[in-house]
């Protein structure tokens, strides 16, 4: 546990990518297959369900550090993360051991798991923080708490297991993806030579992610257009269908089977030929006409869809690529071909086009005129043109270069901060996270500010510590760890989508917003109305 205690403390004190690859290089050069086994786990983003209630938590840390609840509690309020405010507080460890992480994990988190009513699982709890130092104490209590977050790309992770065990990064990123457990035998096959048997039917490819293309320069410095295969950029979820061996399998981006959520689609790839895996983009479509991301979230929301919803909101996927054809791998064929087969495969199966098929291109000779049918976009509830070269592979990850999506511009209004809060990890001891509201006339007749999103991305470290300060000095009332402060400073949000919401004060919802710029040449009376932001709904939404 130390060695991965010092691996994480690395790692979180770098920005620099070649920094983190040595630092995960030296940890699996000799970390055993059972801790190797739990440290690719938790680095590629997995975690444990919480063992032990926050509650509780709180409250045997704050025993056992000797300080009354109400210390604790404002301890937590500054550092603003539960596991880091445990590891400060404990006393130091009255012994030193130094134990794998394989066994914290059986022993300890397993065992809490295991463990028989509260004082059992105190008890446990208690002796495995007296034999942990500072760093151990923080990264347990990270996996405790399901909260365990790095700034490690799962490329990176990729990257160094492939340097040590002498492999292709890609041949590494494909036996990672898909359900694994996390035992020594599946670390040896991870870095074994030779796969020891078939990989796992159900085991889906690396997705290909695409590059955006910069906003100022657009898209002409890629080229000439024809080099590229264009196509709609849809909101949907990325997904890849495959059938092997009598069986069809659904993964989405995420690494989630999601079959289950979306039966038709199953039923669908029961009619390809074994030994396909389709990758394409899975939405919600009636009536030939793709409805609103937020209606495909209703799938996502159910653990089991009814009768009703799979009326109301059919799913539907548009394939754009082929990436296993009768059983073989055709990744590193150039997308033309990919595409030729593609389009056989669905013109020599009955596959119903209702519930599947081929992504439209997009034949235009220039980049303007291109540009002119990107602006369409949101009428086809499409996010814009996605451009790929035709002479190119399918590559594993984000590769610049052969992909790009070329999105239509956000929808932006200026907001006024209301509430900000502290964030989490270095900016725990800064407020980041902000709530913002538009103007609208209240029943009194009276001006009042409706919260409508929040957003904690797109300002620069100088501009966040200049806010953090401003809301220190302008704070109203707390609320735990949220502050209300003046209404006084305004921002200019950009998102992606706007929908109704009923579930809102504000009956709209927006995605993905984001601070586009600080507005500090405009007053808050200047800020939009709730009305100017409603009326970019579109007639149908």
């Amino acid at each position: 546990m130390h060695r991965f205690a010092a691996l994480i403390t690395a790692l979180d004190e770098t920005n620099k990518t070649n920094a983190k690859l040595a630092a995960l290089v030296d940890y699996f050069s000799d970390a055993t297959p059972a801790d190797a086994a739990w440290a690719v786990h938790f680095l590629s983003g997995r975690k444990l369900n919480r063992l032990v209630k926050s509650g509780d938590l709180r409250a045997w840390a704050a025993e056992e550090a000797g300080v009354a609840e109400w210390l604790f509690e404002e301890s937590y309020t500054l550092v603003g993360d539960l596991a880091e405010t445990i590891a400060l507080l404990l006393p130091a460890p009255t012994e030193s051991t130094d134990v794998p992480l394989a066994r914290v994990v059986e022993e300890g988190l397993f065992g809490l798991r295991r463990a028989q009513g509260d004082d059992a699982k105190r008890d446990l709890l208690l002796a495995h923080w007296r034999r942990m130092d500072r760093p151990q104490r923080f990264v347990f209590n990270k996996l405790l708490t399901g909260g365990f977050r790095i700034g490690v790309s799962q490329r990176s992770v990729t990257k160094a297991i492939a340097t040590v065990a002498g492999l292709d990064p890609a041949l590494v990123a494909h036996r990672l993806m898909g359900d694994w457990d996390p035992t020594p035998t599946f670390y040896e096959s991870l870095v074994a030579d030779e796969d020891d048997g078939e990989l796992d039917d159900s085991r889906p490819y690396p997705f290909f992610l695409a590059h955006a293309v910069e906003p100022e320069e657009g898209p002409a410095p890629l080229g000439d257009p024809s080099e590229f295969l264009i196509d709609w950029k849809w909101d949907g979820i990325r997904a890849q269908v495959i059938r092997r061996s009598g069986k069809s399998y659904i993964w989405s981006r995420g690494e989630e089977l999601i079959g289950e959520k979306f039966p038709e689609i199953e039923a669908v790839a029961d009619a390809l030929p074994d030994g396909t895996v389709l990758d394409g983009e899975l939405v919600a479509r009636k009536d030939g006409v793709v409805l609103p991301f937020g209606e495909l979230q209703r799938r996502l929301n159910r653990k089991s869809v009814g009768k009703k919803l799979l009326k109301d909101v059919p799913g539907h996927l548009i394939a754009f690529d082929i990436l296993e054809a009768g059983g073989e791998d055709v990744r590193s064929r150039p997308l033309t071909e990919r595409r030729r087969r593609l389009v056989t495969l669905l013109e020599e199966r009955a596959i119903d086009p209702s519930r599947l098929s081929l992504s439209e291109t997009i034949e235009e000779t220039s980049w303007d005129s291109l540009a002119a049918v990107r602006e369409t976009s949101r009428e086809r509830r499409a996010e814009g043109l996605m451009l790929k070269r035709r002479d190119e592979p399918y590559g594993v990850g984000r590769v610049r270069g052969p992909w790009w999506k070329w999105k239509v511009d956000p929808f932006t209004v200026d907001a006024v901060m209301i509430y900000a809060q502290a964030g989490h990890g270095r900016r725990a001891n800064l407020y980041t996270d902000y709530t913002f509201a538009a103007w609208r006339t209240g029943e009194g007749g009276e001006d009042e500010l409706v919260p409508f999103a929040k957003a904690y991305s797109g300002l620069t470290d100088e501009e966040i510590g200049e806010v953090d300060r401003w809301v220190r000095r302008n704070t109203l009332e707390r609320f735990g760890p949220v502050r209300s402060v003046k209404a006084e400073l305004v921002f200019e949000l950009a998102f992606e989508d706007i929908r109704r919401s009923t579930r809102h004060k504000s009956g709209i919802a927006v995605r993905f917003p984001r601070i586009a710029r600080w507005r500090k040449d405009k007053p808050a009376a200047e800020a939009d109305r709730l009305d100017t932001i409603v009326d970019l709904l579109p007639d149908d939404r």
